[in-house]
């Protein structure tokens, strides 16, 4: 198995909130995760990753929720994705919590070629008219 992100979307209360089922590999190590978020998203990760790291953002963070007891959530999701220093590699930093059973962390080495596409499906996704965005590095799609 290679790097992949696979992200189904169910119906929920669009176009305002966004129920999605996030997959992830880096081709040793995966995760999964049900997270919600707002819509809105879609397209911040679409403008952040389409021109990575040459729109300025050296990092961009998908964060949601909190592993903290306190805070009572249902989940913790982080997407981080940087560009390493000295270098036009890249890499997401990818963080799954349940916060019952079930952790994954790991990280996926890309190019910045490979993010600008991860962005364009991203614009395409963000659009809610299709189920499913799949990402394989240099390719992927929107059906």
């Amino acid at each position: 198995m290679e790097k992949t992100i696979h992200i189904i979307r169910q119906p929920y209360e669009e176009p305002y909130h966004i129920n999605l089922i996030f997959r992830a590999s880096n081709g040793q190590s995966t995760g999964e995760l049900e997270i919600y978020d707002n819509a809105e998203q879609l397209k911040e990760l679409a403008d952040a990753l389409e021109g990575f790291p040459f729109n300025g953002t050296k990092t961009f963070l998908w964060e949601l929720g909190s592993e903290k007891p306190k805070d009572n959530f249902a989940f913790y999701f982080k997407c981080e994705f940087s560009l390493l220093k000295h270098s036009s590699d890249c890499i997401v930093r990818i963080r799954l919590n349940n916060n019952k059973n079930s952790l994954s962390e790991f990280n996926i080495q890309c190019y910045t070629t490979e993010l600008n596409k991860l962005g364009q499906l991203f614009r395409e996704f963000s659009k809610l008219k299709k189920k499913t965005l799949t990402w394989y590095g240099f390719d992927g799609e929107v059906k």
